[in-house]
């Protein structure tokens, strides 16, 4: 189980249902500040990255690889520093009108609220103000709009990367304008498990071991084409006793919740309606369980799918769509996966009885 503290950043939850997560913060210090010693760190473009397969017997020609100073070249230009209230964090321009994507709790407050406004930083030293757009909690994306047009707007990967693959993270930790770190791709599909911190835990991101600190937040991670593979969007601290370990959220998860964002002004998410929780060793000899793994369900909203379906507080969800859960990350990264209004079977323990329900998701904007 991974073990991880926040810098400076909210750590409110909203408890919709199973998978409205809260990421933590990681803008760094703003001015009189002091720098934050651990803690995470915390459209636009078109594919890049890829290649049409050729015919049976012939290879794809590979994307063009950059050395990583031919990399920053190219990148830099779009990555911005914000400024807010409470700390500075990193944003990458997604379209050439001023659209900005960001880590959500960059421009937040301590409460999880957005600001109306921030200040922007351009890699060509201007400034300027942007309005907070929309900010998606779920996935901890957010767009900001500058008061700026013919900006450079950055190159958006939708493919996979795979482990192995370089990875530069250009971004303002610390306050430290335009830094730039680089690793590899250490792991794809990691889950966050759920926290005092963000109790609905943080779901499919890329795992590198480039370095990043807080104000990285919603800064460029890029590949060696020079697209951009994902945000910054947390790590790891050195007293969990972890050697480089940051977290990033994929340039797929992105691009899509902005598009979102940007024509609706929200994203919308599958709600299956209910509070999960691991199965501790203590809570499995109290009871005296029958199953040892699984996702306890502890809080059902009334009138939700799960409440519909017949799923009852203390029942334990075994399976969710044919996929088997033994933990609550489990049933979060499948439940992200799915669309509101899909139909899902689950199985569950009710006591020594294996139960199986039908629940119709929802949509996180009618679920309140």
């Amino acid at each position: 189980m991974f073990s991880f503290r926040f810098s400076n950043g909210p750590a409110a939850a909203l408890l919709t249902a199973a998978v409205l997560l809260t990421v933590p913060g990681c803008t760094g210090p703003g001015a009189g500040q002091a720098p934050a010693t651990s803690g995470p760190a915390s459209g636009g473009g078109s594919p890049a990255g890829t290649a049409s397969p050729g015919p049976p017997g012939v290879f794809p020609v590979p994307a063009a690889t950059l050395s990583i100073p031919q990399v920053v070249k190219d990148v830099e230009p779009s990555v911005v520093t914000i400024t807010t209230q409470t700390g500075i964090g990193s944003g990458v321009i997604y379209r050439g009108d001023g659209s900005i994507v960001t880590d959500a709790h960059v421009v937040e407050d301590q409460q999880r609220q957005p600001f109306k406004s921030v200040r922007v930083q351009l890699a060509d030293g201007t400034q300027t103000n942007a309005s907070v757009i929309a900010i998606d909690d779920p996935t901890d994306v957010a767009v900001i709009k500058a008061d700026r047009s013919n900006l450079p707007a950055a190159r958006f990967s939708t493919a996979t990367p795979e482990v192995g693959d370089l990875t530069v993270v250009i971004g303002t930790p610390l306050g430290l304008e335009d830094t730039v770190t680089s690793g590899i791709v250490s792991g794809l599909h990691r889950n966050m498990p759920p926290s005092r911190e963000q109790p609905q835990g943080a779901l499919d991101l890329i795992q590198t071991d480039a370095p990043i600190s807080p104000g990285n937040s919603g800064g460029a991670v890029a590949d060696a084409t020079g697209a951009v593979i994902g945000l910054s969007e947390a790590y790891l601290p050195p007293s969990s006793g972890a050697v480089a370990i940051g977290f990033v959220t994929p340039s797929a998860t992105v691009t899509n919740v902005a598009d979102q964002l940007l024509k609706n002004g929200k994203a919308s998410h599958a709600v299956l309606g209910l509070v999960p929780a691991d199965l501790s060793p203590e809570i499995v000899q109290r009871f005296n369980l029958a199953t040892t793994t699984g996702a306890l369900v502890i809080q059902v909203s009334p009138a939700g799918p799960a409440d519909t379906a017949g799923i009852r507080a203390g029942d334990i969800i075994t399976s969710f769509a044919g996929q088997k859960i033994t933990q609550v990350t489990d049933l979060l990264a499948a439940l992200r996966k799915a669309q509101p209004g899909q139909q899902v079977d689950l199985t569950a323990r009710r006591g020594t009885d294996t139960k199986t329900f039908t629940a119709t998701l929802a949509n996180t904007s009618n679920t309140g």
